[in-house]
């Protein structure tokens, strides 16, 4: 901790919130082996630090999107495991076993090219069939024709330079408690349970199953039930950044990992029939103290909280935005808070404060929390926490 560290706009992680969700989760979904997922650099709270943390946590694997993400992971020591989620170019099938990292395999066009790239580099890659159960997007699709998308699920498991060691699905909707949405989930695992029976009845039994992310392993931790439980594995997403995956499924162990705070550059009085910010929204009625801030829209900060939407905390005081929010720079009404000065720190969100949380500002904003946590700028250093001390700075302009 002997790097200089400018408050400015900084997130702190709370790293033992961080393994006290994941040990929730795992004690929610039975003791099951777990997959972290730490793709988008771990929901924007820095996919490395958090992975360590999970290790040390006990995962058992970690998934990312693309093969970026998985070589930072490795370059900083990770060993643990990585399942690459999406596509990654079969030229690279020799980068991937070099690394030890699993490709999602996801049709039979895309098994040929990897395995055709892997013989030409004399390596083999490891592949997770990924069955499309119903959410649409990539995936050997089974609801179109099931025999046919085993068929070629067989093909591909059977190409040389190839190792299938896994099978798991995505669901579509299990983060909606309505009739019709629950239903459609259990369509989706009946499906998925399907496909494992048939690749185990073709030969090709897959060592290791997941179909659960953060709603599944939330409203179904029995769901290991028509799969050989010793084979099966949770893969948990926004529950372990301490928020739960909608409105409608909710976890209260869950603790928020993330805090996003600044600092007050200035304080000053309002006049009345003066105005602050851009497109001068705000004009003062009465006297109206101002205290601007060293944050924007660039740090991750929506803008649709301006006008009064977004609530920031100052000395354990809520203090509404005033005006529009900036690219750089913010104004919040501290009249109430009349202690406030220059270089105070102040709260953007985080948990158990005054102000907002990522989730109470999705919801003004119209979005998810996922969104507004991986939102938060490469610009904004985080803070790592134990015991509620920094024990390390990522600083991205600094590095």
């Amino acid at each position: 901790m002997q790097q200089p560290f400018e408050r400015h706009v900084w997130a702190e992680i709370d790293l033992d919130a961080l393994r006290h969700n994941f040990q929730a989760t795992q004690q929610r979904a039975g003791g099951m082996p777990l997959c972290a997922i730490v793709k988008a650099d771990a929901y924007g709270h820095g996919a490395v630090r958090c992975a360590q943390a999970f290790a040390q946590a006990g995962a058992a694997w970690l998934a990312v999107s693309r093969l970026g993400e998985a070589l930072e992971l490795r370059r900083a020591g990770v060993e643990l495991p990585i399942l690459i989620l999406g596509r990654t170019e079969a030229q690279f099938a020799a980068v991937l076993a070099q690394n030890r990292i699993t490709q999602c395999c996801y049709s039979l066009p895309y098994a040929v090219s990897l395995s055709q790239a892997a013989c030409a580099a004399g390596v083999r890659v490891q592949i997770h069939l990924k069955a499309d159960t119903g959410m649409g997007r990539i995936g050997f699709a089974l609801r179109t024709d099931f025999d046919a998308a085993i068929r070629e699920m067989v093909q591909a498991a059977s190409l040389p330079g190839l190792e299938m060691t896994g099978l798991f699905q995505h669901f579509a909707a299990a983060d909606e408690l309505g009739a019709d949405s629950q239903a459609y989930t259990r369509q989706q695992h009946a499906l998925f349970v399907q496909a494992f029976e048939a690749l185990r009845q073709a030969g090709h039994e897959p060592a290791l199953v997941h179909c659960d992310n953060s709603a599944g392993t939330l409203l179904h931790p029995d769901w290991p039930q028509g799969l050989p439980r010793q084979r099966c594995m949770g893969r948990p997403g926004i529950i372990l950044y301490g928020y739960p995956p909608s409105e409608e499924v909710g976890f209260d162990q869950l603790r928020p990992v993330m805090t996003l705070k600044t600092v007050v550059s200035m304080v000053k009085e309002v006049q009345p029939g003066q105005s602050v910010s851009y497109g001068r929204r705000f004009t003062a009625r009465q006297p109206t103290r101002a205290a601007t801030l060293c944050a924007g829209y660039a740090d991750g900060y929506p803008r649709l909280l301006s006008e009064g939407k977004g609530v920031v905390d100052l000395h354990g005081f809520p203090c509404p935005v005033l005006g529009r929010v900036c690219m750089d720079q913010m104004l919040v009404d501290v009249s109430a808070v009349p202690q406030v000065a220059e270089g105070d720190e102040a709260v953007l969100w985080g948990g158990g404060f005054a102000g907002d949380t990522a989730q109470t500002i999705a919801q003004k904003t119209g979005t998810i929390s996922y969104e507004v946590l991986c939102g938060v700028a490469r610009r904004v250093p985080r803070v790592y926490l134990e015991q509620g001390r920094p024990i390390a700075i990522d600083d991205h302009l600094n590095s």
